[in-house]
């Protein structure tokens, strides 16, 4: 590559043509893929379809040099003189960053559904590279992972729950994914980091700059055992427009999505909302029918066919493939005294005196039954100890008897 002149400096390109008005910094990016897509994380905004449909044909060294001969959206021009891909890998290496684009080892294979239409809809557009600080391997951290999104201004109970979820997927080898804010992303953090196992922040801003600053404790933690993720550059600032496109990236990253506690508009519900789009499953934990911070989870489940989940056996079921998760084990619950009687069964036995004796024409008339009918239920209920024979009567049996305390699993259905 030829050097610059005072006034238009003139380069070779990727194509071998002569590319004029090149940027110094750039130069070396029109022959080498990987700073190609480091220049194209500060050039493009997330979420740029556009800019990864391109990248994606003709390559991220091509669509540069596209870019620096005048061709293509302005939008792709107006940050070219700022763009040092050198200098942006040297800030991500100071703080112990690294770069990871299509092709790596460690780029996660869900991102390509990115570039995928969902039906009408245009491709929510691949990241061009991710920028990760952290000693875990990104593709291996989210091979099995769940998003566990919600209000950042959480309840006690949200917070409670999503621990308790969040830990629960930690303990069973599920990867737990957030955006690193207050509440409900904090609390999936930590409960995962308390139990040993792996998250990942996916941020906003640059993986240099964590945000929000009150979390900046907790994103260091999960910068030395997870990982921090980002798609624009080191010393990027987090913007509104960059939160909602880092929505579609927790969501691409797992295999599930679950919001734990969140308002009627949320940006929860962006996540989930992407996660729809590339067919991964969603559900929602309910909450009281009297809080706001739940509306969101309620419609979901309401409006939008998200599943049910109470605890973190219920978000690993729903993480599995389809038909390969067995189902959660009901609860134990205490057995009492007539569970599995029929109604026939239950009237009599309901009549059936503790002490004493009672015939059965006198139980016909407490239950309502014909006799005939009342002979056959004390039958059965005298085989299972519930009635026993006393002289010419029936008492209740021992069976019917004993202490609760005893428990079962509760049926199901």
């Amino acid at each position: 590559m030829s050097a610059p002149g005072a006034g238009s400096a003139t380069g070779v390109g990727a194509g071998g043509a002569p590319v004029r008005h090149v940027p110094p910094a750039l130069r070396p990016a029109l022959d080498d893929e990987r700073l190609a897509r480091a220049a194209w994380s500060r050039l493009a905004e997330p979420g740029d379809a556009a800019a990864a449909a391109l990248v994606a044909e003709v390559g991220a060294a091509l669509a540069l040099e596209a870019v620096v001969t005048g061709r293509g959206p302005q939008r792709w021009r107006t940050r070219l003189e700022e763009t040092d891909p050198a200098a942006d890998l040297a800030r991500a290496r100071a703080v112990g960053g690294r770069l990871v684009v299509p092709g790596d080892e460690e780029w996660p294979e869900g991102l390509h559904d990115l570039d995928r239409p969902a039906g009408t809809e245009r491709p929510q557009g691949a990241p061009l590279a991710l920028w990760v600080r952290g000693p875990a391997h990104l593709a291996r951290a989210v091979h099995r992972a769940a998003a566990v999104v919600g209000s950042r201004a959480a309840s006690a109970y949200g917070e409670h729950v999503t621990s308790e979820i969040a830990g629960g997927l930690a303990e069973r080898g599920v990867g737990v994914v957030s955006g690193g804010a207050h509440g409900v992303d904090a609390a999936a953090h930590r409960a995962a980091l308390a139990v040993g196992g792996t998250t990942v922040a996916v941020l906003a801003g640059g993986v240099d700059r964590p945000y929000p600053a009150a979390n900046s404790a907790l994103l260091a933690r999960v910068a030395r055992e997870g990982a921090l993720v980002s798609e624009v550059p080191c010393g990027s600032a987090p913007t509104r427009w960059r939160f909602l496109e880092r929505n579609r990236l927790i969501a691409a990253l797992t295999a599930g999505t679950v919001v734990v506690e969140a308002a009627w508009r949320s940006g929860a519900l962006s996540t989930a909302d992407r996660a729809e789009r590339l067919l991964r499953p969603v559900g929602a934990v309910p909450g009281p029918v009297t809080s706001a911070a739940s509306a969101g989870c309620h419609r979901l489940l309401r409006e939008r066919g998200a599943v049910c989940v109470t605890c973190a056996a219920e978000a690993a079921e729903l993480l599995a493939p389809l038909g390969a998760a067995a189902p959660v084990p009901a609860p134990a619950v205490e057995v009492r005294p007539f569970d599995g009687l029929d109604p026939h069964e239950l009237r009599v036995a309901e009549s059936l005196p503790r002490r004493g004796a009672a015939g059965t024409e006198r139980l016909a008339g407490d239950t309502g039954l014909e006799v005939a009918v009342v002979h056959a239920v004390l039958g059965r209920l005298e085989l299972a100890g519930t009635a026993v024979r006393e002289g010419t009567g029936w008492r209740l049996g021992s069976a019917a008897l004993r202490p609760p305390g005893s428990r079962r699993p509760a049926p199901r259905g």
